[in-house]
């Protein structure tokens, strides 16, 4: 024998109730089966009691609930069925009505009367399903679940159901229908099992008849890994222990409400989870098998509760305090929701729902007063607004790693945690977080656990220039390799320029994004950072493709939002030393990265052979290098028959340049990457420090267009030409070189024969000679292009792997 349980959604209309009919005439007889009420009713009906007490109108919604009836049964039966149907269910109406109008007429709504109104939807609906079946019985759940008040609401009284069930299955038709949530006292009058109490009485049942199986009948597929209404990719897990689906349950699952475990887990029947919408699905399976073949099987949580906390160091060593502290709370019916003490003993901290929180409040006070008065004990403080979050699984057990795992990912994306419960059983890990931080939090933990083999980053980009856009492009091209081989997912959400900007949470499309912006509203670079920040996604980094001062003025802003920072601008990294110290100080406290590997070399691993080589215990000692892809390219491309002037427009043309070639040839870029490598490796220096000669003589640097600049520039031809002439003749070359020795550091021109590691540098390519404490004898070197946008690029490309990969 099955039992099968359908619950509001699956009675929701006359459509749903045909599929239920189809799934219980699919069954091998005899099978029981115990609904819900049509879904929304209970709710008319517990509004309709609560006009009734207040005198007011209810018979609006009284005949809503009707015509909702009226119209399933009309389009489930012929008209004869219908009439048939609707003389059975007046006597349903009649009692409702005359208990809604007793409640108006004094004013008092009892408990037993509000137990008769909310239970009368599974009452109707019941009667529908069991007119519907074939050879299917109807059955009043009130002569067989028996309860008595406790606290505040009925509790079964086990031993007295279990032998009334017991005694029904050597009777029961072959199909046989209950309504679900209602029950009886030993008085007769009519009480419920609570809200999602219809699962419970489904479970009671298949305990009292011995079923094979229980068959929970729903909207959803099953147990879910984590609400699918806050994480796209949640999937339903196939099998659960009781001891796992009791606990998701607890925190926040509503698949099954959570007593419906206990009687089967005693008689050890299996229950099975279906979608009545999607009955050919697998569902989830929950029964005593501890399989731990997945470390982590559920994620659930709690919203809308508060964190209530006693505090002082009056407590310590004193014993009773717990007890008159949950005692307290017990007398006030007030549920606790989860416990966290410090080893200390001067804080426990629990968990209420918010309504409950200021009872419990003003309870702690009144119990504590004495203590409170000789400042032994600071008061109560509540956090309201809080969510609770919980992971569970069998395969946590004795398992080492799952606890560190699960607070760095939540750390190093910026949550805080305020409390912490892990129960000896090692089966559920709780912590309490801000209600704000939830989805963020779910995803995080979700993608760690339930999609480790993937991870997601949401990407937010500025700029779409020549550098911006053949990112854009890599990442498309790259995006199936990534997935595959770094089980990664880049997503592009949200992409700006100097004026617009737009978002999408899912992810823009890579291939028409840049069009798409051309159309967006506008936006400047604080509003984007807001909206990232307001956004709070997990595993968020912002790139910048720019060279914008006002973009990286943004930088600290984000990385105290840990939100990791991606750049090709070299302007933080070069600017006051103070700020370039605070940037990256701000990222190692908030768990985030702060990468700039392109900020010198493009795509060569420049800054990260140095800051390994720190890190391992190294000095850096000395460094020379040829750091400007653009001004090597000029030097190596100046002949006799082609001047400076033609081969810096040729420099523009090809992308090795900046757009205002000015930039480059002023030295000032060499010089930032310079700062950025000394930096890197331990000195602390400002410009000033740096000793620079121009590539061109100041006075060409003026106001003036870009166009009329390089037209002038035609006058130093002659005189640059003299100059690399002259090394020529000596058997030398000239390169434009940064170099740093003993702390002091200069940019400027030098001239080196064949025997130097400079000579044979040709076109766009740069050049690192590093001697340090284990490199002097024989230093390391560092070449490679060191311009143009597609190297550069690939170097933003792999720093962003890098933040989820390092």
């Amino acid at each position: 024998m099955k039992v099968l349980k359908f619950g509001g959604t699956s009675m929701g209309s006359a459509d749903a109730i045909q599929k239920v009919k189809r799934i219980v005439e699919n069954c091998q007889a005899p099978v029981a089966v115990v609904v819900s009420a049509v879904g929304g009713v209970t709710d008319k009906l517990v509004k309709a009691s609560g006009l009734a007490k207040a005198g007011k109108d209810y018979l609006p919604i009284l005949n809503e609930i009707e015509a909702t009836h009226q119209q399933i049964v009309n389009n489930l039966f012929d008209k004869e069925t219908s009439e048939q149907v609707v003389e059975q269910a007046a006597t349903v109406w009649k009692e409702l009505q005359q208990v809604l109008k007793g409640v108006s007429l004094t004013n008092e709504l009892s408990t037993k009367s509000y137990d008769t109104i909310v239970g009368m939807g599974e009452r109707y609906s019941s009667l529908i399903l069991s007119n519907l079946v074939e050879k299917a019985g109807l059955y009043d759940s009130r002569q067989f679940i028996k309860t008595e008040l406790n606290g505040r609401g009925h509790h079964v009284k086990l031993n007295d159901t279990m032998q009334a069930i017991a005694e029904l299955k050597f009777s029961m038709s072959e199909v046989a229908v209950f309504p679900g949530f209602i029950a009886s006292n030993d008085k007769g009058e009519n009480t419920t099992l609570g809200r999602g109490g219809s699962d419970y009485s489904a479970a009671l049942l298949a305990a009292g008849l011995d079923a094979e199986m229980l068959e929970i009948w729903t909207d959803v597929d099953g147990f879910m890994s984590a609400d699918p209404r806050v994480i796209s990719r949640a999937y339903c897990i196939e099998h659960l222990s009781y001891a796992e689906a009791m606990e998701l349950s607890h925190f926040g699952a509503k698949v099954i409400y959570p007593p419906t475990i206990i009687p089967v887990l005693q008689k050890q029947i299996p229950v099975k989870v279906k979608n009545t919408f999607n009955p050919d699905a697998s569902g989830t399976l929950i029964d005593n098998d501890k399989e731990a073949l997945q470390k982590v099987k559920g994620l659930s949580s709690i919203r809308d509760v508060s964190l209530l906390t006693l505090q002082g160091n009056g407590m310590i060593g004193i014993s009773g305090i717990s007890m008159r502290m949950f005692s307290a709370l017990a007398k006030q019916d007030i549920n606790i929701v989860l416990i966290s003490q410090a080893s200390s003993e001067s804080s426990i901290s629990v968990v209420l729902a918010s309504e409950d929180v200021e009872m419990a409040r003003l309870a702690l006070i009144k119990e504590f007063e004495k203590e409170i008065a000789r400042q032994e004990i600071n008061g109560v403080s509540v956090e309201k607004e809080m969510a609770v979050v919980a992971i569970v699984g069998e395969g946590m057990k004795h398992t080492s790693g799952v606890s560190g795992q699960l607070f760095n990912d939540v750390g190093r994306n910026g949550i805080n945690i305020y409390a912490i419960a892990q129960g000896a059983s090692e089966l559920n890990i709780s912590f309490v977080i801000h209600e704000h931080d939830l989805r963020k939090t779910l995803n995080v933990v979700h993608e760690a656990f339930f999609l480790s083999q993937y991870q997601a980053i949401h990407m937010y980009q500025v700029g779409v220039g020549t550098v911006g856009k053949n990112l854009l492009q890599k990442i498309e091209r790259q995006s199936e390799r990534l997935l595959k081989t770094e089980h990664l997912s880049i997503r592009l959400a949200g992409l700006a320029n100097s004026s617009q900007m737009i978002f999408n949470d899912r992810g823009l499309e890579l291939d028409s994004a840049v069009d798409v912006l051309k159309h967006a509203s506008p936006g400047n670079i604080e509003q984007f950072v807001s909206q990232i920040i307001a956004n709070n996604h997990s595993n968020s980094v912002f790139v910048d493709c720019t060279a914008s001062s006002l973009v990286a003025e943004q930088y600290e802003r984000l990385l105290e939002n840990n939100i990791s920072v991606v750049t090709a601008n070299k302007i933080a990294g070069s600017s006051a030393y103070d700020r370039y110290s605070k940037l990256k100080k701000t990222a190692r406290q908030k768990g985030v990265k702060y990468l700039f590997e392109t900020n010198v070399g493009a795509g060569l691993p420049i800054i990260n052979t140095i800051n390994g080589m720190v890190q391992s215990g190294d000095r850096i000692l000395q460094l020379e290098a040829v750091l400007s892809g653009t001004l090597n390219y000029i030097v190596n491309n100046v002949s006799a028959e082609k001047p400076l002037s033609e081969v810096v427009i040729e420099a523009k043309e090809k992308g090795y340049s900046e757009p205002d070639p000015r930039i480059d040839l002023g030295g000032t870029d060499v010089l930032r990457k310079l700062l950025i490598l000394a930096r890197e490796s331990d000195y602390a220096l400002e410009e000033h420090h740096v000793e620079k000669e121009p590539f061109v003589p100041q006075e060409f640097f003026t106001d003036e267009s870009v166009q009329d600049f390089i037209e002038r520039l035609k006058g130093y031809d002659k005189a640059f030409e003299e100059m690399r002439s002259k090394a020529e003749a000596r058997g030398r070359v000239i390169r434009y070189a940064a170099s740093l020795k003993e702390g002091r550091a200069k940019v400027g021109f030098i001239e080196v024969d064949d025997s130097h590691p400079f000579y044979n540098l040709a076109d766009s390519n740069n050049k690192v000679i590093l001697r340090s404490d284990y490199y002097y004898d024989h230093p390391m070197e560092i070449k490679g292009y060191g311009a143009g946008a597609d190297v550069t690029a690939a170097g933003v490309f792999a720093d962003i792997i890098k933040v989820v990969n390092l």
